[in-house]
């Protein structure tokens, strides 16, 4: 029969045991470095954001570019309709356009004004539309 050798204790603690326990703390060490390394990883990432305010002049002037495009195409759009108003339509070629294809009046009127009051290009351009 063989022998076996006895367990040695250090620090009161079997030498078998020791060696389990500095395993143990090997391998919660390599986790915890893992777990810091990520966090590393995440500090790099946002350390390239930087972080800017926004000035209210920038502000105050991006708004003001909006309201000046959209007066200056109002004024376009008004421009157009006093030009469209001038166009000389019959009643009779309106009504035609709306009995024939089943639109509005208004659309009618609109369509025929912006083709000149021509009846035939009025409702081409509402076909194809």
């Amino acid at each position: 029969m063989a022998e076996t050798e006895p367990e040695v204790e250090v620090n009161g603690e079997a030498e078998g045991e020791a060696e389990d326990d500095s395993q143990e703390q090997d391998k919660k060490q390599k986790k915890q470095t893992r777990h810091d390394g990520g966090a590393a990883d995440l500090e790099r990432v946002t350390d390239y954001a930087e972080e800017k305010e926004i000035s209210a002049a920038n502000i105050s002037s991006a708004v003001e570019q909006f309201g000046n495009q959209r007066d200056k195409e109002n004024s376009l759009r008004v421009a157009r309709e006093k030009e469209l108003q001038k166009v000389q339509v019959k009643k009779e070629d309106i009504e035609l356009i709306m009995n024939e294809l089943l639109v509005s009046k208004t659309l009618a009127e609109k369509v025929l004004r912006e083709q000149s009051g021509d009846v035939v290009a009025a409702l081409e351009a509402i076909i194809s539309n």
